[in-house]
């Protein structure tokens, strides 16, 4: 499994490692320390209409301020989550929320930009954000208790990443268990990935609100506020996350009946909504889940509000020569 540089199990690390986290407002640079404490952190907006050089310059600019303000030099291992499509091998990452890059060579340019401020060159390793999200909470949070589980973002979208006997499931590019992807309706609504009956299509938190909204709702524009009227009592709200939340236990329980894994850690600003969206989506995993192997499936709570970064800087600790 091929990430950047190499790929292992989580090493003992001695050092501090490097972790950047790429979206689509900010983009967060960390220093992390073996024990996840992050002594170091620094963030810059993600430019909008700007060309791909301009859209990493304030990335290049933080990372070599962070490098400067915490001392850094020689050799270091540098992990980088960003949003995909992504290729680990080829180094290059294609966010949907980043409009400039288009198979944008960021592994070799945060090489670049590491290797001018400390003198040597980096390990440098690239993960979805999805998988960082799972190393972080693996590492650190709801699932530091398992050896295998999935991780889940639930927000504009679906994301999700495995750890699988306490190591990344990257697969051949390093967008494996793309959850939000995954149709649970052959016959159900175009996609924006061209496919049909996705489970983003149903479950995240832009859909819900356009669904209520076309059954008569009119307590707001985000998702924030369809929660906390489905809190209130709402029967549309209710009604649309319910629907939601039944794709989303089948796109689950399709994924632990692959994978053979019986916990998921769901987090993003969707589920910080809470019982709301946790109720029906445990009840609806009762009807997906019947294997004998998957029906002890459990869903928890994300604890992490750092995930991504400190997944970041998991990945970076797992890099070898």
């Amino acid at each position: 499994m091929d990430v950047g540089d190499g790929w292992s199990e989580m090493a003992e690390v001695a050092d501090p490692v490097l972790a950047i986290d790429i979206g689509g407002t900010k983009i967060a640079v960390a220093v992390v320390q073996p024990d996840g404490t992050i002594t170091h952190q620094l963030r810059a907006p993600t430019p909008k209409d700007a060309d791909a050089a301009a859209t990493f310059a304030p990335a290049a600019e933080v990372i070599g301020k962070i490098i400067g303000e915490a001392g850094l030099s020689g050799r270091q291992r540098v992990g980088i989550g960003s949003a995909g499509p992504i290729d680990g091998p080829a180094g290059w990452i294609s966010p949907v929320n980043i409009a400039a890059w288009r198979e944008f060579p960021v592994v070799e340019q945060v090489r670049r930009v590491v290797a001018e401020e400390t003198g040597a060159d980096p390990l440098v390793g690239l993960a979805g954000d999805g998988h960082c999200m799972a190393l972080g909470e693996h590492w650190l949070g709801a699932g530091a208790d398992v050896h295998s589980m999935v991780g889940m973002v639930l927000s504009t979208g679906v994301g999700a990443g495995a750890v699988i006997n306490d190591q990344l499931y990257a697969g051949t590019t390093g967008n494996a268990v793309l959850l939000g992807h995954i149709s649970v309706n052959a016959f159900g609504p175009l996609c924006v990935c061209g496919g049909h009956g996705c489970v983003e299509s149903y479950a995240r938190g832009p859909a819900m609100v356009v669904q209520a909204q076309q059954a008569g709702w009119t307590g707001g524009d985000d998702a924030e506020a369809l929660t906390a009227d489905a809190r209130a009592g709402d029967p549309i709200a209710i009604e649309v996350i319910d629907r939601g939340m039944r794709a989303l236990a089948a796109g689950i329980a399709a994924t632990a009946t692959l994978l053979d894994v019986e916990t998921f850690v769901l987090g993003g600003g969707v589920a910080k909504a809470g019982e709301v969206i946790f109720t029906p989506l445990r009840q609806h995993l009762r009807d997906f889940a019947t294997l004998s192997y998957v029906q002890n499936l459990e869903v928890r709570p994300a604890i992490l509000d750092n995930a991504g970064i400190l997944g970041a800087a998991a990945l970076a600790q797992t890099l070898s020569t």
